[in-house]
């Protein structure tokens, strides 16, 4: 049976939740996969979009960069409900990681953007974030001489433009992968690189059903899921609804993507609070709790999600411009 296919069928999650939960941790074929480093990119181009993505020149009022959101010694994120943009101005969604972008179907919660470098106007534009456009931005960084040699050097038939800026970004944001995590050097044939409840913790985590949206390399990521499988989460959430609750729904215009989001990569999830595009939970214990309730229909024991808490903080690797914390 094709679970895959079950997967990217709404209808066919709970199966699947079946199917794959009941994979044990001794199983030939994993479904979760270790991360690589990423291929195919330019040093020089992506050292062009290290330089912009902390650059507050993208913004209005130049005081807020990519990095400002997306703290990349934190995580890749803020660690804040939502964001804060130009002029103090808050945002309406909480903001993810921006590690191990590489295996995802889309970008965005509700997934609006398809590619990486799509993803790069959409803060640019938005009067709460950057508050900015094109022209704003080329009139300014067209006067940094050196970055336009740069880009001349790095873009030589076309120099700094708006799809150049893109790439550089978008070439910057596909190398931040954190390798080298307890977990993959366990997938990877080192027995010893996870303690038995780490272990034991996976083997919840699969035969729960967590594993059948949360999976392949980024733990995450590659599908879409309804947020309150098994319950009504936005009822019960006793906060009124707002647009961005809506999801998926948003882009396509479909009822039956309504409370629809794109399934959250879980590498990085030990550093990155609170959760959910809400921000509902503040702390993993809380999400893995609510996630059983909703998604699951299983109230997890304490000592389950003790458990599942450990094998999550294996999922977090290493990159230079991320500082673990104790």
């Amino acid at each position: 049976m094709d679970i895959r296919r079950l997967l990217d069928n709404k209808k066919g999650v709970l199966l699947a939740f079946c199917l794959l939960g009941d994979a044990g941790a001794d199983s030939v074929m994993e479904p979760i996969q270790p991360l690589e480093p990423a291929t195919g990119l330019v040093p020089e181009i992506v050292a062009l979009g290290k330089r912009l993505f902390h650059d507050t020149r993208l913004s209005a009022d130049n005081t807020v960069s990519c990095a400002h959101c997306h703290k990349l010694d934190l995580g890749g994120s803020d660690n804040m409900p939502v964001s804060v943009g130009v002029k103090g101005r808050l945002g309406s969604i909480n903001a993810p990681t921006v590690y191990n972008l590489n295996t995802h179907v889309a970008y965005f919660w509700d997934g609006r953007a398809p590619t990486l470098e799509s993803l790069v106007e959409a803060p640019l534009r938005n009067p709460v974030e950057m508050d900015t456009d094109w022209p704003q931005v080329l009139a300014k960084l067209e006067k940094d001489s050196a970055l336009v040699e740069a880009f001349e050097h790095g873009f030589p038939d076309e120099g700094m433009t708006p799809a150049t800026i893109s790439r550089a970004l978008a070439d910057f944001m596909r190398s931040l992968v954190t390798l080298d995590a307890p977990l993959d050097r366990w997938l990877k044939g080192d027995e010893g690189a996870l303690s038995e409840a780490q272990l034991r913790g996976y083997r919840l985590f699969k035969n729960y059903g967590c594993i059948a949206c949360h999976q392949g390399q980024a733990v995450g990521g590659n599908m879409y899921a309804t947020m309150g499988v098994m319950g009504d989460y936005f009822k019960d959430r006793q906060r009124p609804e707002s647009i961005v609750d809506k999801g998926r729904f948003n882009v396509t215009g479909e009822q039956e993507d309504l409370h629809v989001f794109k399934v959250p990569s879980l590498r990085m999830v030990a550093w990155t609070p609170p959760y959910f595009h809400d921000a509902s939970a503040k702390t993993l214990k809380a999400a893995i709790v609510t996630m059983g309730r909703y998604q699951l229909g299983r109230e997890i024991p304490p000592s389950d999600v003790k458990d599942i808490e450990r094998f999550l903080r294996t999922l977090s690797g290493y990159h230079p411009l991320f500082r673990e914390r104790e």
